[in-house]
């Protein structure tokens, strides 16, 4: 710490003598020809060019100098005399640290390395680095400073601003994918006077103008489908959500989700659909179909196949692959079944909770290709139309890869008189929480539709290859930092 606060210390005395020099530390605009990658791409010996970015390298041969110039982009070399640029100017780039912004004109040639450089003419100081980077460019060592700290985990390591550009990508891609089948991109109140479209504790505020208490919305379904009683037949939004509840590897409190609605389409056109958009995303975005896993060390710990068709089985049937008598045995039996197989369970859990949890702990976690789950229990999935075959399921799948769920969907319930009851169902005796303005909605009539969601940052880890959720969100919620 000593040694970093005389780092500290000697770069404010370079700030204070670069304006002893009229010198601007932290300059203005500078018009530059184009990115650092651009200007490497259209390189030509004798052309003069403008580039502007931070020195993240400085080699002192003498009576000459070399630096490294990065952005976002890439880096080029530069090339420093102290006759070219003059005394004053020269004086001034003595004053110089690694992290500073500068801006350069220079004429175009080739090392005798085969480097291409700038050979600079003019220099402009743009911003002061008063803090030292990470000590050699190596990058952040310590994991959870390069939560805290995300701007230079970006900035001094590759891999890391490797898995936000393809994250970048992924959402590009996304919606170019829905609006070429006639998706509108659509946007829904992120404030919302009751939490509803999901099971989940909210986060509470209160507008003080209106005198209202509000939450953060836990998902925008309720007033998606709104937009299909509206007349809109293809709807989806990438939203925010926040809930209420725990952090671990695959949860934050605060996340991104797609959601997207299709008029008079069910749960297996919505199936269809996001396999062939998470297929399309992988080959875009990754190249290729077979998707490699990794560990914190990032060593290859196994591979995820997203070939067509992707696997498709009932809920039921995969129950009773763990157990073929689960369904027989009284509700006793089978919390009893469950220390057998080495499942805790809370004693407070409803039957199809418990068999949820089997479900959770031996078949979802144990699930590496992709897995669509189909037909389950109405209890789970309140917003879902029943099954014609058998009302005690609903028409829905939900989408497991990689241990995790990705992607439910669902053909919609549009009986405004059986959502009711559903709803009063789920809300148990806190009926106001039901949304009566969504159920108005409803009774106006909406049409049969499908509907699904698609964890970003979870199909964001699955993509990259990431461990951690962490490692896919640019600034994760963290406890605060203690001295």
């Amino acid at each position: 710490m000593d040694d970093e606060n005389d780092l500290i210390s000697l770069r404010r005395g370079k700030l204070d003598a670069l304006r002893g020099l009229g010198v601007a530390p932290f300059g203005g605009a500078f018009e530059t020809s184009e990115s650092v990658a651009e200007v490497v791409g259209k390189f030509r010996e004798g052309e003069t060019l403008r580039v502007a970015g931070r020195i993240t390298a400085h080699r002192d041969m003498g009576k000459s100098h070399f630096l490294d110039l990065r952005d976002s982009t890439g880096r080029i070399q530069i090339y420093v005399q102290a006759k070219e640029l003059g005394e004053e100017l020269f004086e001034a780039f003595k004053l110089l640290d690694l992290g500073d912004f500068v801006g350069v004109e220079g004429t175009c040639f080739v090392t005798k390395t085969g480097e291409p450089t700038l050979k600079a003419h003019k220099l402009q100081m743009l911003g002061k680095s008063l803090r030292p980077l990470p000590e050699k460019w190596h990058g952040l060592q310590d994991v959870e400073a390069r939560y805290r700290q995300r701007y230079l985990d970006l900035l001094t390591n590759e891999q890391s601003r490797a898995v936000f550009e393809k994250r970048i990508a992924i959402l590009r891609e996304i919606r170019q994918f829905l609006h070429e089948r006639g998706f509108l991109e659509v946007e829904t109140p992120m404030l919302q006077s009751i939490a509803g479209g999901a099971a989940a504790e909210p986060f509470r505020t209160h507008h003080k103008a209106l005198g209202l208490d509000l939450y953060l919305r836990i998902a925008p379904e309720l007033y998606l489908k709104r937009l299909l009683v509206a007349g809109y037949n293809k709807v989806f939004e990438l939203n925010r959500n926040f809930r209420n509840e725990g952090i671990s590897r695959k949860h934050n409190p605060e996340f991104t989700m797609l959601e997207a609605y299709w008029a008079y389409a069910d749960f297996e056109k919505m199936a269809d659909l996001v396999e062939e958009m998470i297929c399309h995303l992988a080959q875009r975005v990754c190249g290729s179909l077979q998707v490699e896993l990794r560990d914190a060390e990032e060593h290859v710990t196994r591979m995820v196949n997203l070939k067509r068709p992707w696997r498709r089985a009932r809920y039921r049937d995969l129950i009773h692959g763990v157990d073929p008598a689960w369904f027989d045995y009284t509700t006793e039996k089978r919390r009893e079944r469950c220390a057998e197989l080495g499942v805790e369970i809370n004693p407070r859990m409803a039957d199809h909770e418990v068999t949820q949890h089997v479900f959770e702990k031996l078949i979802e976690e144990k699930t590496v290709d992709p897995l669509f789950v189909t037909h389950c229990p109405k209890e789970l999935v309140p917003l879902a139309k029943q099954n014609l075959e058998d009302d005690s399921l609903v028409d829905v799948y939900e989408l497991i890869i990689n241990g995790q769920e990705i992607s439910p969907g669902y053909t919609e319930l549009n009986d405004p008189l059986t959502q009711r009851q559903r709803l009063l169902e789920q809300a148990g005796e806190e009926t106001q929480k039901i949304d009566e303005e969504f159920l108005l909605a409803l009774e106006h009539g909406m049409p049969p539709a499908g509907g699904f969601g698609l964890g970003i940052d979870r199909l964001t880890m699955l993509l990259t290859g990431a461990e951690s959720i962490r490692d896919v969100i640019l600034f994760p919620l963290l406890k605060p930092k203690r001295d």
